[in-house]
């Protein structure tokens, strides 16, 4: 019985997919807050090489990966596509059950696929410094790792409650040769208001996002780079769904659900986006799309879809997009990488059209699911990736439940050996269900901005 389902590098693909060119309808555009008009390609010149800026609004099916960037890919792509039998055996499934492992990365998760294409673009439009914020860490290493491959500086605000959680995270950040601040920060203006009304802040995504935003405003050799969210992150994730239709295709099965974690949106658009474009052209008409977030920032189950900003210091343009409201600060559970209170404009567009299911699980039914696979498959998953394999579970005992095999497909996005202080505490039973503030997320929904 096969396991393992790998691809030669001459298999890895040659261009990402890109969804917009099979949207029933067009994701809602990006607006100027200063004028409540659509920005332009010269308004995110500050931020962006005109390359990205190209990519995240081009509707073209497909868009060619540079060769460097694919020379880079083949030290770890293309990633195993995993038969998890073991754990079917376990849970006594009809169900069929396959993961996408992308732990495989030098930096342990898929960031790297985005990370090194934009470090790319970056450094040919002849920037020297890249800021950015990162969460749990695995995007901030992604990012480090790039900047060393290409000779750029990297800058990462950190959210603070992650630093303290997750010191090796930050070691080999600086390992890679970047510069690690734990956010908010006394360095920026943005970060010295948040501590000026709160100098015990534990930090957030959208905090951290401000601060690496406002000290790439002020570098004309720095630019800024994020690790989900935008269209052309999501695009160049795509080689994982890519991949993996080779993969099923060579043992004979495909995906009646696909399911992964979602915070920004990254690495579910990566590995959904190339099966939902199958099914928005006709090809096949079953697959469901189910997306896992925490219940402690549930953006997509209970956020609002709004123009919304997507930071704290309200310094980037506005998005439609599922929102909690930038001023949400989500409680410091261990998945860092999902507590931001905003969702990728394209992601929340396709759940607005009824194409992706989201659900929300707290954090210890979580881990749980997480020591579940770890003792059956052998790989222990990052907190947020462990999001996905409850899901996973779920759906399988679900299929058990109704007597009907179906054929699962979830993303590993990445391992959980930086995260080990979680299960520590998991393990000794310090873990909390972090409930989510309804009147916090009230009062942070009220301070929309106001939209024509």
């Amino acid at each position: 019985m096969q396991i393992k389902y790998t691809l030669s590098e001459d298999k890895m693909p040659k261009a990402w997919y890109n969804i917009q060119a099979d949207l029933p309808t067009p994701v809602p555009g990006v607006l100027n807050p200063a004028t409540g008009q659509p920005i332009t390609p010269t308004d995110l010149e500050s931020l962006f090489p005109m390359a990205l800026i190209k990519q995240e609004v081009s509707t073209e099916p497909n868009i060619q990966i540079p060769e460097p960037v694919q020379s880079i890919y083949r030290q770890w792509r293309p990633t195993p596509l995993y038969r998890a039998r073991r754990l079917e055996k376990h849970l006594d499934t009809p169900a069929k059950i396959y993961y996408k492992y992308e732990g495989v990365s030098p930096a342990g998760s898929h960031k790297p696929n985005t990370a090194v294409a934009q470090a790319y673009y970056n450094k040919e439009a002849g920037i020297q410094c890249l800021t950015t914020e990162t969460g749990a860490g695995q995007w901030g290493s992604a990012l480090a790792f790039a900047g060393a491959l290409f000779d750029l500086e990297v800058v990462v605000y950190m959210v603070k409650v992650s630093a303290q959680q997750k010191p090796y995270r930050r070691a080999l950040m600086e390992s890679y040769g970047a510069k690690v601040i734990p956010s908010p920060s006394h360095e920026t203006q943005a970060g010295r208001a948040i501590l000026a009304d709160n100098p015990q802040s534990t930090g957030s995504l959208g905090i951290a996002i401000g601060e690496a935003v406002e000290v790439a405003l002020g570098n004309k050799t720095a630019n800024y780079a994020l690790g989900s969210v935008l269209n052309h992150v999501l695009l160049h994730q795509t080689v994982i769904g890519l991949e993996a239709q080779t993969q099923l295709d060579m043992a004979g099965d495909y995906p009646d659900i696909i399911v992964a974690c979602t915070g920004g949106g990254s690495n579910f658009a990566g590995i959904a986006f190339p099966f939902l474009g199958a099914k928005l052209r006709g090809e096949q008409k079953t697959t469901r799309f189910v997306a896992v977030e925490p219940t402690a920032c549930p953006t997509l189950t209970k956020g609002k879809y709004a123009y919304d900003f997507g930071d704290t210091a309200h310094l980037t343009p506005l998005v439609k997009m599922h929102t909690l409201g930038s001023s949400f600060v989500p409680p410091g559970i261990h998945a860092g990488g999902l507590r931001y209170h905003g969702m990728s404009p394209l992601i929340s567009h396709l759940v607005e059209l009824g194409l992706i299911e989201p659900r929300a699980y707290p954090q210890l039914s979580c881990f749980a699911a997480g020591v579940m696979f770890a003792r059956t498959e052998g790989i222990l998953p990052a907190p947020e990736a462990n999001h996905a394999v409850k899901g996973a579970i779920d759906e399988a005992l679900r299929c058990k439940e109704e007597g009907i095999s179906r054929t699962i497909l979830f993303n590993l996005c990445g391992h959980g050996h930086f995260d080990m202080q979680s299960y520590i505490d998991y393990h000794a039973g310090r873990l909390q269900d972090s409930e989510y503030n309804e009147q916090e997320i009230a009062m942070a929904l009220a301070g929309l901005p106001v939209v024509s």
